[in-house]
């Protein structure tokens, strides 16, 4: 667990397996659904985008001494939609989800390099506008490899990048052109977000906006997928949806790295890593098929927390080197909050967004409010992968939460 690089690795793990494990949400489809043929697609995207400039790094201080604000990605995917006659086919008919892989440069790879991304996604019909132009939305989660990180002899300007691994965040926006049933075209915006969730220093993260543009090809399409087909819809035969109240228990971990800020001296990197255990129960409220919301309270004891205010050495102008802490209270290390959560709800996958207050704390660490972003991936009804990121402060990295779910009185 003290390898920075086990988090991010377990995270593309985790995803993966949705697709892959035995149990999974196909297979618990009825069991005539396995003989149905899918639709499958191919897309390629090239991306344009520009580089928030959020540190001094972006903005001039490096080895080029120029400002790095442009990125361009090319990416190609494999995704597949469900069976029309299956049950998630009639009320998801427009969802695709599947997996990508993208190509980055910041055009600066000595200092940079030329990350690639490998992700998990999902998208799916927000709107029709007109006759075969639609709006969609997509989201994307999974690992980026291969970037330069910050080394005090050879990459020292790089003070973004603590990582070779990182998370990959993507949400974009885009219209779709049906040039025929089988063939569309899209053009949208990307908003970005590369971080090793605080598992290694520094961590600032690269954020990015911008453009899109791609050619999409389906496969084994059926007429009755065609993109004129309704967006949604209650299957023949199938009863209208009730609302009903679920419970989601999630456990979780991660490790950390940690920054300090001394009374006397410089900031400076807490050598090794630091763990991090959690519990989130939530009663959520079944609106639709497509959503649920509720309050959730979480628990969570940071090894980290607080340790500034417990510096063993601190008139000593510590460094990185022979910093030592005595170990908080109990008390300082552990909180307990409430949030409210809303989740949007799909086939395979749930995006669950949080925002809390910890009422139960203490020390400037964990008195504080936080947000949380969490994809849920399903293996069974009731059993899900959970693959969160917390912030403190709506700005503040703190922690990734890795874990396992279990829903109670869950509905198919």
């Amino acid at each position: 667990m003290n390898n920075p690089k086990y988090s991010l690795h377990l995270t593309l793990w985790m995803l993966c397996l949705a697709f892959a494990l035995p149990g999974s949400a196909q297979t618990s489809l009825p069991a005539d659904t396995a003989s149905r043929k899918a639709t499958h697609l191919l897309s390629v995207e090239f991306k344009p985008a520009y580089v928030f400039p959020t540190d001094a790094f972006f903005r001039g201080d490096n080895r080029k001494q120029n400002p790095l604000r442009a990125n361009l990605s090319g990416h190609v995917k494999y995704g597949f939609q469900f069976a029309p006659d299956s049950y998630w086919g009639k009320h998801y008919p427009h969802v695709v989800q599947g997996i990508g892989v993208g190509y980055n440069t910041f055009f600066n790879p000595t200092e940079l390099g030329n990350p690639v991304s490998v992700y998990a996604f999902q998208t799916a019909r927000i709107a029709t506008l007109a006759p075969r132009l639609y709006l969609n939305y997509e989201w994307d989660f999974g690992a980026s490899f291969g970037w330069k990180k910050f080394d005090e002899e050879d990459n020292y300007y790089n003070t973004v990048v603590g990582s070779k691994i990182n998370a990959y965040i993507n949400l974009g926006f885009s219209l779709y052109w049906a040039i025929n049933p089988n063939t569309s075209l899209k053009a949208g915006i990307d908003l970005t977000h590369y971080s090793n969730g605080n598992t290694n220093y520094p961590n600032f993260g690269v954020n990015t906006l911008g453009g899109s543009i791609g050619l999409i090809r389906r496969f084994g399409a059926d007429r009755r997928t065609e993109p004129d087909a309704p967006s949604s819809f209650t299957a023949p035969g199938q009863p209208a949806f009730r609302p009903y109240v679920s419970y989601d228990l999630v456990l979780y971990g991660a490790t950390r790295r940690k920054g300090s800020f001394p009374p006397e001296g410089d900031p400076l990197l807490v050598p090794g890593s630091f763990g991090i255990v959690g519990l989130n129960f939530a009663p959520m409220y079944n609106f639709s098929r497509y959503f649920r919301a509720g309050l959730s309270l979480d628990a969570q004891y940071d090894e980290s927390a607080n340790i500034d205010r417990h510096i063993a050495n601190s008139t000593q102008w510590p460094t990185s080197d022979n910093i030592r802490f005595y170990r908080p209270p109990f008390i300082e290390q552990f909180s307990v909050g409430l949030s409210a959560r809303a989740e949007i709800v799909m086939p395979i996958f749930s995006i669950n967004l949080g925002i809390g207050r910890n009422i139960l704390c203490k020390g400037p660490d964990t008195n504080s409010f936080y947000q949380v972003l969490a994809l849920k991936a399903d293996i069974t009804r009731f059993l899900f992968l959970h693959v969160g990121y917390q912030l403190y402060r709506f700005k503040d990295p703190n922690n990734l939460m890795l874990g396992l779910g279990f829903r109670f009185h869950g509905r198919r």
